[in-house]
C-alpha cells in the first residue's frame, strides 16, 4: 500500500498582502481615464459563488468546453510531455486539473504537482484532497500571485505549466507580454506551458454569454464595489450604476464595465481617496481577450514557446495549446 505523503505548503505573500495591493490598485486605477479595477477583486466568498454560478449558465459556454478538450486529449499531452511535475497557475480548487493529473499519474511519469493560488485555505483544503487522491505523490502547494511568483516554481524534472480558464484573456496586450516573458524565464528548454484560450466567435455569441437574463453576470461584475465599500469603507451607491458589457471588435475582446446612473463623489477612506463620477462616466473592471490560433501561436512565439499542438472543441470554441521551451 503507498503512504500517503503529506502535502507542503509555501506562503509567500505576507498577511497584509490582500489588504495592501487593494488599496495600491484602488489608488492607481480610480484616479485614471477610464477609471478601473482589476477583476481579482471581484473574487470574494460572494464573488466566487457568483462565478460558480456564472459557469453553469447555458450560454457561458468556456467551462465545458475547456473541460472537454482536456478530457478528449489528456492522455496525448501526459505522452507528449512526459512530465514528473505539473504546475497549475491560479489553481483554485484543481478541479479540471484532475483530468491532467489522472493522465499523467496513469503513465507513471507525475511525481510532484505544484498548486499555485492566493487564497491560503483553498490551497490548502485542495492540497489535503489530492493528496489523499493520489497516494505518493508530492503536492507542494505555493500561496502566491501568478503575476510576482513565477521564479519561485519548484525546479527540477519536465515540468508542465498549466494555465487554464481563459484567465490569460483578463490580461491586457502589454501585461500578456510580461508574464509570458517572465513565465519563460522560470522555465527550463524542454519544459511545458499548457494554455488555455477563448477564441473569437459572433459578437452575439459572446455578448450572450457575459449578458444572462438571471443577472448573474451583473451582480458578479457589481461585486466589486460592494468590495471596497465593505473592506475600504467605500460609499459607492451600487445601485445607481448599471453594468455594460460590449464587444470591442479593434482588440477583439469584451469589455465589461459600472456606468454610473447619476453623479456622485465617492469617498474611499481605507485608501485616503475621494474623487466624482459624473452621470454616464463608466468604470472598467473585467476584459476577457478572445483570440485566433494564428494570434495565440505568434504571441507564445515571441517570448521563446513553440506550440506543438492546439486542440479545440468540436465547435471551435475554445482552445488548449501545448507550448514547449526552446
Amino acid at each position: 500500500m503507498t503512504t500517503v505523503r503529506q502535502p507542503e505548503v509555501e506562503v509567500l505573500l505576507d498577511p497584509d498582502w490582500a489588504a495592501t495591493s487593494l488599496v495600491a490598485d484602488v489608488r492607481r486605477g480610480l484616479s485614471q481615464q477610464p477609471r478601473t479595477l482589476p477583476p481579482k477583486w471581484l473574487y470574494d466568498d460572494r464573488g466566487s459563488d457568483l462565478f460558480d454560478q456564472i459557469t453553469r449558465l447555458p450560454a457561458y459556454y468556456p467551462t465545458e468546453r475547456e473541460r472537454s478538450i482536456l478530457q478528449a486529449h489528456a492522455a496525448d499531452i501526459a505522452e507528449l510531455t512526459g512530465a514528473s511535475m505539473l504546475v497549475e497557475l491560479g489553481s483554485g480548487t484543481s478541479d479540471k486539473t484532475r483530468m491532467l493529473l489522472d493522465a499523467l499519474w496513469a503513465g507513471g511519469t507525475l511525481e510532484t504537482f505544484v498548486p499555485v493560488d492566493v487564497s491560503e485555505g483553498t490551497l490548502r483544503s485542495a492540497a489535503e484532497l489530492l493528496s489523499k487522491t493520489y497516494p505518493g505523490l508530492q503536492v507542494q502547494g505555493v500561496v502566491g500571485d501568478f503575476t510576482l511568483h513565477l521564479g519561485h516554481l519548484p525546479r527540477g524534472g519536465r515540468r508542465v505549466v498549466a494555465f487554464l480558464g481563459g484567465t490569460i484573456g483578463n490580461l491586457y496586450v502589454e501585461e500578456r507580454a510580461a508574464f509570458l516573458g517572465a513565465l519563460v524565464d522560470s522555465l527550463e528548454p524542454g519544459d511545458w506551458l499548457l494554455l488555455g484560450t477563448d477564441l473569437v466567435k459572433s459578437s452575439d455569441r459572446l455578448i450572450a454569454a457575459y449578458d444572462d437574463p438571471g443577472r448573474v453576470t451583473e451582480a458578479f461584475i457589481g461585486n466589486c464595489l460592494k468590495v471596497l465599500n465593505e473592506s475600504l469603507g467605500a460609499d459607492f451607491d451600487t445601485d445607481a450604476f448599471s453594468y455594460v458589457p460590449f464587444w470591442d471588435p479593434r482588440m477583439d475582446r469584451m469589455d465589461l464595465r459600472l456606468r454610473a446612473e447619476m453623479p456622485q463623489r465617492v469617498s474611499i477612506p481605507g485608501a485616503d481617496v475621494v474623487f466624482d463620477v459624473a452621470c454616464g462616466e463608466e468604470i472598467r473592471v473585467e476584459i476577457s481577450t478572445k483570440f485566433r490560433p494564428d494570434g495565440i501561436r505568434r504571441e507564445l512565439a515571441d517570448a521563446g514557446l513553440a506550440v506543438r499542438k492546439l486542440w479545440t472543441d468540436p465547435d471551435g470554441d475554445f482552445a488548449v495549446t501545448l507550448a514547449e521551451r526552446v
